[in-house]
């Protein structure tokens, strides 16, 4: 058996490591299982939990590192109004909004409250800028472990067998087989690839294999922005305001209270992020936010995969190998940032990711890029004055990879008989809980 005693009895279930430390002493993966699970983001848990809630099919999840990452890990914002995170050609407003209700049940949402939005609504519609209203719940980086924890329990509890630090390596298909680093392989009956946008290179790997035609010529490039929240005064009245502009320009994944500006490993590059702390923590009065173009490639560069990678290695090499800052004031000015500009006079405030290097942003970014998002953000400022404050820091790059379009055979994700791909990799959702609503599907195909 993998599992034989109770984890309640070995440790206090809010300690994620401890469940780590139960589940890798205690792994020992069967042959065969009906179905495999290869990764752990919302995406494979909202497959693992609708089929064993739903049959006796021996389940194996495997995850390469030893918490699942991704959104869940980071922050763990999760929206539920459509059609934030769903792709339109996959998904209709009514299903979504009824697997949204199925996702809440295991995430158990605290629904942020908005208040006061109206004078904001009114300013954007007048110069031809959409602000969506959405229900959205936020964790925090810091508590997020515990959320993990506890739906790891549920699903031991439901005998899915869990393997973490488990990494696959490669796809037989003619055996209907994986193969583990280890060199070991495990056979199955139905296999779901939810490996996350970070592992994009190795799903395209895997499709090829298995002959599955799909293209990639999709990506997200803009900035992070960070600022003091008296300068973007709208999320004390919504949390994580999803704001829509002209030229494919959007905001992204808002973080305040507590919050801080990070630096992310790619493969090849860094990309920054923004993560916030729960609540209960003392808030350090600054904001951070994405504001990203959408690129949509033609021949003969095909690959948004590969553009973002070839923007991303650019910067390093103009940093010395790192991501790149700079102040609103000096863009204004046409002036590269220099480590002097972030005083303690009018730049009233540091950087919270102290390993970005001050630049100049118009060396690095695509102008048509750079036109775009800088065209955003004035018209941002006329919405909510303040956010161009001199002062207000431009990190780049912040690049989202999550474009993989498999050729699928239904609406269930299936790519060939017995294979199905999804989350933010396979281009099947956007977020949180579109990743956990198309695991959903996925499992709904094999029951």
């Amino acid at each position: 058996m993998l599992f034989r005693d109770s984890l309640e009895v070995l440790c206090d279930k809010s300690n994620i490591f401890c469940v780590i430390l139960y589940l890798m002493k205690n792994k020992t993966i069967k042959p065969y299982y009906d179905v495999i699970i290869v990764g752990s983001g919302p995406a494979g848990l909202g497959a693992a939990f609708k089929i064993a809630q739903n049959s006796k099919s021996s389940i194996l999840l495997l995850e390469k590192k030893k918490i699942s990452s991704g959104g869940l890990r980071n922050d763990c914002k999760q929206n539920y109004t459509f059609p934030v995170g769903f792709p339109l050609e996959h998904w209709n407003k009514e299903e979504a909004q009824k697997l949204l209700k199925e996702v809440g049940m295991h995430l158990n949402p605290k629904i942020q409250k908005r208040f006061n939005i109206e004078k904001y609504t009114k300013r954007a519609s007048k110069i031809g800028v959409e602000i969506l209203s959405i229900d959205q719940a936020h964790v925090g980086t810091d508590k997020s472990s515990q959320l993990i924890s506890s739906l790891i329990q549920k699903l031991v509890a439901l005998h899915v067998e869990i393997a973490l630090q488990t990494e696959v390596k490669s796809i037989q298909k003619e055996k209907k087989e994986i193969i583990l680093s280890d060199g070991s392989t495990v056979s199955f009956k139905n296999l779901i690839l939810a490996v996350g946008r970070a592992d994009y290179d190795w799903l395209q790997k895997q499709m090829d294999i298995l002959g599955v035609a799909y293209n990639d010529n999709i990506v997200d490039i803009g900035i992070r922005v960070e600022t003091k929240e008296e300068h973007y005064p709208i999320v004390k009245d919504y949390y994580d305001p999803k704001i829509l502009f002209p030229n494919k320009v959007r905001t992204f994944c808002t973080n305040s209270g507590c919050a801080h500006v990070v630096r992310e490993k790619y493969k090849g590059y860094y990309s920054v992020n923004g993560h916030s702390l729960s609540k209960e923590n003392e808030p350090n009065g600054l904001v951070n936010f994405a504001l990203l173009k959408t690129i949509r490639l033609t021949e003969p560069v095909v690959s948004g995969q590969q553009f973002g990678k070839i923007l991303g290695q650019m910067v390093m090499q103009l940093s010395g190998g790192s991501v790149i800052m700079q102040r609103v004031g000096d863009f204004r000015l046409g002036s590269r940032s220099k480590e002097e500009t972030f005083n303690s006079d009018l730049y009233d405030f540091k950087p919270t990711l102290k390993s970005a290097v001050a630049a100049d942003l118009s060396l690095s970014m695509p102008s048509k890029i750079l036109r775009d998002i800088w065209k955003s953000l004035k018209m941002l400022d006329t919405i909510i004055p303040g956010v161009l404050h001199p002062s207000t820091i431009l990190y780049y790059p912040e690049i989202k990879t999550y474009s993989n379009k498999p050729k699928f055979l239904d609406n269930h994700f299936a790519v060939k008989k017995g294979y199905y791909i999804i989350g933010d990799a396979a281009g099947t959702s956007r977020g949180i809980t579109a990743a956990w609503a198309s695991g959903i599907r996925a499992a709904k195909g094999i029951l």
